[in-house]
């Protein structure tokens, strides 16, 4: 097995998508709300989803 293959390779690279899906939806959600569109509350409750996602499998890479 391959050092990328390990289990918490995995979920630590799953942690950063997550970090940077996070990342996105804030930015998008900035765009939105400055373009006076009320659909940046989605992106926003997205970016929380995407956080927390992030968390958890940062958490888990911790325990592995």
């Amino acid at each position: 097995m391959s050092p990328a293959a390990t289990p918490r390779a995995k979920a630590r690279r799953f942690a950063y998508y997550a970090l940077l899906l996070c990342a996105l939806t804030v930015t998008a959600a900035v765009v939105s709300f400055t373009r006076g569109n009320w659909l940046g509350i989605v992106w926003v409750l997205l970016a929380g989803l995407s956080s927390n996602v992030a968390w958890y499998y940062l958490r888990r890479s911790r325990a592995a």
